[in-house]
């Protein structure tokens, strides 16, 4: 089957993953009390349109993905089990609940990314810091691993950090894009992507997986895969859905992988 039309359903996946996050889906819902546009609905398009995978950031405040999101789309994920779903969040807040919850009730749950916001922050905009978090954190990882679910920690470009991500026990780093998306097409873009490079390569050394996400969009995503190896999954979610008003969900998904699948084409 032809992976630029794929339903979704088809064991042909890319070299990297894209998990769409319905989180702005949620935003918008929320404004009114109508139950549209539809979560559910939005992640279901995503998935008929070959995404491999569903992600949601459910936040203390409940400003987008709400509580009844997060178990509702672990039903729909039922229904796609070649298909992963990650949950993000701050361990310190309200993020491990739902993973006990799930775990416990045998939901589908394939990872979870550890991001070190606050409560008022409007987005994720660092990763966590090393020695400083490793303590803190290293309950928390024993606790999902041993649920059963992967581990994944957000962090910044430092190739220094990766042995003591191995160390802790976590299987998977999501490397924060902000700082190369802002400088994609500038004079710095070079060096910084560069950092993910040697961020990867670091990570690779040590046997740990690669993620990607925050601000990554049609225009960035194809260098930035290019450029920094074996990244396994990228997460994406504002300029998804942002494409999404224009184009529609399918339309929009099938465009992200072709960015994706032009990378793999590029030498």
């Amino acid at each position: 089957m032809n992976p630029l039309l794929t339903t979704g359903l088809d064991p042909q996946r890319s070299a990297t993953a894209l998990s769409v996050n319905v989180n702005k889906v949620a935003l918008l819902r929320n404004t009114r009390e109508l139950g549209v546009p539809s979560v559910l609905r939005a992640a279901t398009l995503a998935l008929e349109a070959g995404a491999h995978g569903i992600t949601v950031h459910p936040r203390p405040d409940e400003r987008h993905i709400r509580a009844h999101d997060v178990h509702e789309l672990a039903g729909l994920m039922q229904q796609w089990p070649q298909a992963e779903y990650n949950i993000e969040g701050n361990p310190f807040h309200n993020l491990m609940d739902f993973v006990r919850t799930l775990a416990g009730k045998g939901l589908p749950m394939h990872q979870v990314t550890f991001v070190p916001d606050s409560v008022e922050q409007p987005t994720s905009d660092h990763g966590w810091q090393f020695p400083q978090d490793a303590h803190r954190l290293a309950p928390f990882v024993d606790e999902a691993r041993a649920l059963g679910v992967r581990v994944s920690l957000f962090m910044d470009p430092l190739p220094n950090a990766m042995a003591a991500v191995r160390a802790l026990g976590a299987e998977r780093v999501e490397l924060h894009t902000e700082s190369y998306a802002r400088a994609h097409g500038t004079a710095a873009g070079a060096p910084v992507l560069a950092s993910f490079t040697a961020t990867a390569q670091a990570a690779l050394r040590e046997g740990l997986g690669i993620n990607a996400g925050h601000d990554l969009n049609r225009a960035n995503l194809t260098d930035f895969l290019r450029a920094v190896p074996g990244v396994q999954e990228v997460s994406i979610g504002h300029a998804l859905i942002t494409d999404a008003l224009e184009l529609g969900y399918t339309e929009t998904v099938r465009d992200y992988l072709r960015c994706i699948h032009r990378a793999s084409l590029l030498v």
